[in-house]
Formats: C-alpha cells, sequence, structure tokens
C-alpha cells in the first residue's frame, strides 16, 4: 500500500488515485468540517476560485492575534497566564515535562521502543527543554502554533531536520472544495444539486508588512499540509468558522477595567486636592478695574513656590498646574465682605469596589480561581474537603489544554514514523487512538485527592474486614472496594509471596545470627568460669 507525504511517495502507487481526499464511493452535498479555522474556497459549477489576499480571511485573523497580544501585557492578564502556563508545564530537574505513555498502544516492545527514540528526538528538535514553555504561551495567546517541518528532499527517510515556528499572521490554512452539479432522483421526482467532487487542503504563506495587517504582495505561496504542523486552541465562532484564542472572552472585562481605572485615576487627580475660594469685595468698581483689582490680588497673595522632585529644589514657577489653582471670585457691594473659605477634596476615593469588580470578572473569564487574585490568600494544605470549586474547575481546565496541546507532539510523531518507513498510514491510523502524553503534575490538589481516597479505601477496608469470609469474600473487597483488575490482583499476589519468602529468610538469617551469638557468649562464659 502506497503513501503520500512531504510530496514524496512510499510503496506501489495504485491506478485512479486522485485528489487530496480518498473518494470513498458515497456521494455527499456537505464537505467535512474540521472546525480548525480553515478558509474555505468553493469552485465548480457557476462559482469560480478567489482568493482573498488583502481582505478579511487574513485582517479579521492577524487583529485578533494582534489584540490577544496586546492583552498580555496587561499586569492581570500576564499573572494570569503565568499561572495558567506553569501548571500546564511543570519541568522534572532532567529538563522532561511530557512523557509518551505507549501502555495501551497494542506493539511489540521493538516497535514502542523506536517510537520512544523519535519522540525524544522531536523533543530535540524543539528543544522543547528551553524552549517549552514559550511556545506553550505563544499558542495560549495566539490561539495557533505552526512549524514548518524541513526534511532533506535528497533523502526524506531521514525524517524531519529542522523545525522552524511560523508567524500565524502570516500563514492560514485554506480547503478548496470542487463541486459538480449532479442529478438526483426523490422517487417521485428528479432534482439537480452540488455534488462534492474533490477537497484539496494546503496552507498559504503571505509575508505581511511590518507596519501592517495586510499582505505586502497579492500571490502567496502554497504550502502543503505535511509540510506544516498546526495546532489551535479548539475554541472556534461557530458562526464565523474561525478560530479564538483563550483570552477571547476577556476582551470586554478587560477593555471595562482598562477604562473604569483611567476613570478612576482622572477623579481622583481632579478631586482629591483640597483649594481655596477667595471671595473678594470689589464694592463699586467698574467691571474692567474690579478685573484688574482681583488680578492684583492674586499675584500678591499667590504661592509662587514650586518643587522640582527631579532635582530636589524649590523654585519660584508660574507653571501650576491648573487642577491645584485657587478659585477668585469677585464680590459686588452690599454683599459680604471679602472671605476665604476651603473647597473640600474627593469623599470616599479609597473604595474601589467597581474596579475590583471587573477585576473578578476578568479573572473568571480567564478560568483562573479568584482565590490566586487575592494575595493575602496563602496556599492551602488542608483536607482534599477544603479545596474549593474553582480549583477543581481550574484543573479540569488545564487537562483539557494539555489534551489539546498534545496533538502538536502526535502530529510530528506520525510524521516521522511514515518518513522513516516504522509503521503506514494504515497502522497508524489503528494505533494513533490509544497513543497518550503524561504532563508532569505540580498541583497539590491532584496529590491530595489521591491520598484521601486511598485513606478511603483502606477506612473502607478496615470495616470489610470484619465480614470478610462470611459475607463478602476477599476477591469481591478487593475489586470492589480497592478496585483491583484482575491483573493487577495477579500481580500483587506474586509480590506478596516474594515479600513473604524474604521475610520468612530474614527471618532464618536472624534466628541463625541470634543463635551463633548465643553460642559464641556460652563459651566465653564457660572459659571465664574455668
Amino acid at each position: 500500500m502506497a503513501f503520500e507525504i512531504f510530496g514524496f511517495s512510499f510503496g506501489r502507487q495504485s491506478e485512479g488515485t486522485t485528489g487530496s481526499i480518498p473518494k470513498s464511493g458515497i456521494d455527499s452535498f456537505v464537505a467535512p468540517d474540521s472546525y480548525d479555522g480553515t478558509y474555505v474556497v468553493e469552485s465548480g459549477g457557476l462559482m469560480a476560485s478567489v482568493y482573498d489576499f488583502g481582505g478579511l480571511a487574513y485582517s479579521n485573523d492577524a487583529t485578533s492575534i494582534q489584540q490577544y497580544r496586546s492583552m498580555s501585557l496587561y499586569p492581570e492578564v500576564d499573572m494570569a497566564i503565568e499561572d495558567i502556563v506553569n501548571e500546564c508545564l511543570v519541568f522534572e530537574p532532567d529538563g522532561s515535562s511530557v512523557r509518551l505513555d505507549l501502555t495501551r498502544v497494542p506493539l511489540s516492545e521493538n516497535i514502542k521502543r523506536r517510537l520512544n527514540e523519535e519522540y525524544d528526538g522531536i523533543l530535540k528538535l524543539l528543544d522543547f527543554k528551553s524552549r517549552g514553555y514559550e511556545y506553550f504561551r505563544r499558542w495560549y495567546i495566539d490561539g495557533r502554533l505552526y512549524f514548518h517541518n524541513i526534511i532533506d528532499s535528497n533523502r526524506p527517510e531521514k525524517g524531519i531536520q529542522e523545525l522552524r515556528s511560523i508567524d500565524p499572521t502570516k500563514i492560514t490554512k485554506v480547503r478548496k472544495i470542487e463541486k459538480e452539479l449532479k442529478t438526483v432522483s426523490t422517487g417521485t421526482e428528479t432534482k439537480q444539486i452540488y455534488i462534492i467532487k474533490n477537497i484539496d487542503e494546503h496552507f498559504l504563506y503571505t509575508d505581511m508588512a511590518a507596519d501592517s495587517l495586510l499582505p505586502t504582495t497579492n500571490t502567496g505561496l502554497k504550502i502543503s499540509t505535511d509540510s506544516i504542523t498546526y495546532i489551535h486552541s479548539g475554541i472556534v465562532d461557530q458562526t464565523t468558522k474561525k478560530v479564538m484564542g483563550y483570552l477571547h472572552k476577556a476582551i470586554r472585562p478587560l477593555n471595562m477595567l482598562r477604562q473604569i481605572e483611567d476613570a478612576v485615576v482622572i477623579y481622583r487627580m481632579s478631586r482629591a486636592p483640597e483649594r481655596r475660594i477667595f471671595y473678594v469685595d470689589v464694592g463699586n468698581l467698574p467691571k474692567q478695574k474690579a478685573e484688574q483689582y482681583m488680578k492684583d490680588l492674586m499675584v500678591r497673595y499667590r504661592n509662587k513656590l514650586s518643587y522640582d522632585p527631579k532635582t530636589g529644589q524649590i523654585k519660584d514657577d508660574w507653571n501650576h498646574n491648573s487642577m491645584l489653582e485657587d478659585f477668585w471670585i469677585p464680590r459686588r457691594d452690599g454683599g459680604r465682605g471679602t472671605e476665604i473659605t476651603n473647597l473640600d477634596g474627593g469623599q470616599q476615593l479609597g473604595q474601589l469596589e467597581d474596579v475590583d469588580y471587573l477585576l473578578k470578572k476578568l479573572f473568571r473569564s480567564l478560568n483562573v480561581p479568584l482565590s490566586r487574585l487575592e494575595a493575602q490568600n496563602g496556599f492551602n494544605m488542608g483536607r482534599m474537603g477544603e479545596i474549593t470549586r474553582d480549583e477543581v474547575k481550574f484543573f479540569k481546565f488545564i487537562e483539557r489544554m494539555r489534551m489539546k496541546f498534545a496533538e502538536l507532539f502526535l502530529d510530528l510523531l506520525k510524521k516521522q514514523c511514515l518518513l522513516k518507513g516504522i509503521m503506514t498510514t494504515a497502522d497508524w491510523k489503528t494505533i494513533e487512538y490509544y497513543i497518550d502524553f503524561k504532563f508532569n503534575k505540580d498541583s497539590y490538589f491532584d496529590e491530595l485527592k489521591n491520598m484521601e481516597i486511598l485513606k478511603t479505601k483502606v477506612d473502607m477496608l478496615g470495616i470489610m474486614q470484619q465480614a470478610s469470609g462470611t459475607l463478602f469474600s476477599d476477591k469481591y473487597i478487593r475489586k470492589q472496594i480497592l478496585n483491583q483488575t484482575d491483573e493487577e490482583m495477579a500481580q500483587m499476589d506474586v509480590e506478596m509471596a516474594q515479600e513473604r519468602e524474604i521475610k520468612i529468610q530474614q527471618q532464618m538469617e536472624q534466628q541463625q545470627r541470634d543463635l551463633a551469638m548465643q553460642q559464641q557468649a556460652e563459651g566465653e562464659s564457660a572459659d571465664g568460669g574455668e
């Protein structure tokens, strides 16, 4: 059986194989949708292929990515991203963070060893030990991650030689759907509908200007899907079919938080200081003379000294901040005389309920527990029952993100196995479902949960032992209470038998040592008596 990858054909090519998607023999009027943000182009019949190089297809995705990146620079958002990435990737002292688990894979040990070797080579190509945090953070912020798989065209069987990261604003996945008009009989009548004839998927790379979100040219480079490794967030807008990043839900809360913070700062600066109000008695002076009289008083009594924080000097400066100036109000004859009063500053400036509300809403949109926002809440080392529901939800959210990010390793491992001839495409499809990736866990909740479950089982086991042999068998207790499988019970029996033999051997050796020491003591006592 032949297969094609990176433009190379391995094996014997069968006749009649055309198109990027094999024909199944069943006509359909609906194209398959993988929900990966692919830009769909339809052709055939009255339709014509049109690539939108400078329009919505590129500008929308590029604009969203730029917005996500600017959001990540906000301190609170950056703090939430740090918590998420640190929980997802936990590096051991040897640099490992993700292990390949082939326990469920129905393959020989020799093939499993080859797969582990190829996986270690993929981690080296990615330089995951030093750049794994960077890759995961970029994937989380942008919502997508692209790698160009570079191979030796003269010797493709050597596998992937280099992996180069691609800016997601410069590349997009395109699906070209070819349709043909076909007459379909419905029993009583015949109708003409468009049937999917062929589907061609590829990536389109366009170079973007440094200060623009639009391509610099009206052409793009067509790249085969095998040459690109692409993973996305898994969040797809059902209306536009576009991939959204994990930060998309936080756009509105963050914008509102910025606006309310700016409003609070402006209010505090304008209302915080106390200002004086001068009511000046101008008598019956004409308007011009009254204004001149007030200006003379302002110059005479105005404080002209100012402090320069850069040099620490006090100098005479006329450039005063307008919001700190006093008010001078003329008062005509017949009223009270000249009077000086104080205008109180803003009250309750220390209340920030609206800011705190939006900040909590921002963290909720990022699925981060609110307890991590409050610095006074320390790390709780209590029992499992004291773990908050938000922490449980956060732990499950982290697990979902890990599973999605693991598609990067799965795709690269598949391409390496196909290129090096370890297995065929059909063989890979049979084992792909059973391949797992184990991420190192640093969550104390997970360890605490396992200890609490084990403690509960042991306590229940002590109660069930009283009825063992009368109401319940030992096998039933081990299966229902300890949840042991038949393989685990058989393994446990073998290990316990070995441990009993070791204990018996140790007891016999101890008895022999005690007997030798006793004989030696008796011999010394007999010699002393003589």
